[in-house]
């Protein structure tokens, strides 16, 4: 029996071990960004590179303030990400719903071709999206990056996954009750699946407010870029100021850090439960 219990022990202790491991390789990034936010340029730079060296201060805080209009970005990011994740959020929840519980000709077929689209590059549809949104003269507006990203396959297919595996007794009690679709929809269904609706709200979040190539192409105004393509500005071909850059990237993560934390448990029962269902 000791030796059993010897054995669990071991192998509780063997796991944190590497759990504490994994977890010193995930967040060592974002702490090697956060200090060098705070470090003068030529220590950012010096050989052999080390995380605790050079003299710290807020120069480069400061400093992103002044060199771009940092809050407009800032303000144009809020607004595209928020803006597409709740319109998208909608969509797809609603496509979801109509895929996994709706019987109607072609639906499998047209599920097909929505999933297709997951296999397709941006890179592939940038320029036509382009010419596109510029012949509805869109190009540097909210609703011209709004209108192309309204939608989403992945959010369709997670959500479709999710509505398969509710009980079907729910919406035919309410059918029996005299319920319309779009009411067993929303007053039935939907609630059934806060967590999921949460986890892909967050999704959709970090992958706009993250996103640099899709801006970058449809706002050429300097009052419309967001801060992705703003942070870009410090990169150039032979010069990199990697310490105002950490400083913008610390101050982008913000936001997220703090939607995670206030949605990190609908997040992590949302993935649970979501699962790939037939």
């Amino acid at each position: 029996m000791k030796t059993r219990e010897s054995k669990i022990t071991a192998g509780k202790v063997v796991a944190v071990i590497v759990l504490l491991f994994l977890l010193f390789i995930t967040l060592y990034p974002f702490l090697w960004m956060v200090v060098t936010a705070f470090k003068a340029e030529t220590d950012i730079v010096s050989y052999p590179p080390r995380l605790f060296n050079g003299h710290f201060g807020f120069h480069s805080f400061i400093d992103i303030w002044k060199r771009i209009p940092f809050l407009a970005y800032y303000r144009n990011t809020i607004i595209f990400a928020l803006s597409v994740s709740v319109v998208s959020l909608c969509l797809d929840t609603m496509a979801g719903y109509a895929f996994a519980r709706i019987d109607f000709k072609g639906r499998n077929v047209l599920f097909l071709l929505v999933m297709g689209t997951m296999m397709i590059p941006f890179q592939v549809i940038m320029l036509p999206l382009f010419v596109e949104v510029f012949k509805m003269k869109l190009i540097n507006t909210y609703l011209g990056l709004l209108l192309p990203r309204a939608t989403n396959a992945f959010g369709i297919f997670m959500m479709r996954s999710f509505f398969i595996g509710l009980p079907k007794g729910l919406e035919e009690a309410a059918r029996i009750d005299g319920a319309g679709e779009f009411k067993i929809f929303y007053q039935v269904m939907l609630p059934q699946c806060k967590s999921a609706v949460v986890s892909l709200f967050i999704f959709h979040f970090m992958g706009q407010w993250n996103d640099l190539l899709y801006p970058l192409i449809l706002t050429t105004s300097d009052n419309m870029k967001t801060l992705p393509a703003g942070l870009a500005t410090f990169m150039g071909t032979h010069v990199v100021e990697y310490g105002v850059i950490m400083a913008g990237a610390t101050l982008s993560i913000l936001p997220i850090l703090i939607l995670y934390l206030f949605a990190q448990k609908q997040f992590v029962q949302g993935i649970a439960m979501s699962g790939i269902k037939g």
